[in-house]
């Protein structure tokens, strides 16, 4: 039971970090909202009053079912699928334009058909940056930038609308 009850004064600690208007998202009981309201506008420096109003959440806690309360809060902290499949796609480009040189037109026709050819010449140029930095065995800076570069049009294509 105390365990059960930790746990929940825990997961009242989350919500209690989150906004006002993110936490009306979880239609939480009046008396609990409030709670964690005026666990905000505590000083976080009085530990013992803190510390109290916790305890206070935690067992209104245990009188909602906080199941989906839980499956909310897991839910805001993972990242969604389709953020890391883009993630995955801008490393597989990057891996190809590193590998394969003549890649670039085909990342320009599948990714940016309609890109500007400074944008195509500046992308020409940081591969060709990134695989000297390689070579020299130097930090990889450009990599990493290649790799943001790669991230951010890959997600406008994605964003844009068909």
């Amino acid at each position: 039971m105390k365990r059960r009850s930790l746990a929940l004064q825990l997961v009242g600690e989350e919500l209690a970090r989150l906004s006002p208007e993110t936490l009306r998202k979880f239609e939480l009981p009046e008396n609990l909202l409030e709670a964690i309201l005026e666990a905000k506008r505590i000083n976080p420096n009085k530990h013992g009053g803190m510390s109290r109003q916790m305890q206070y959440i935690g067992r209104l806690m245990r009188q909602v079912d906080a199941a989906p309360i839980v499956e909310k809060l897991d839910a805001m902290k993972a990242p969604s699928q389709k953020d890391t499949a883009l993630h995955h796609l801008a490393e597989q480009w990057r891996t190809r334009l590193l590998a394969d040189p003549t890649a670039v037109g085909a990342f320009k026709n599948d990714i940016m058909p309609d890109a500007e050819p400074a944008d195509i010449d500046a992308l020409s140029a940081l591969i060709a940056s990134a695989r000297e930095e390689y070579l020299k065995r130097k930090p990889p800076k450009l990599f990493r930038q290649l790799y943001r570069f790669l991230l951010k049009r890959i997600t406008d294509k994605a964003a844009a609308p068909i």
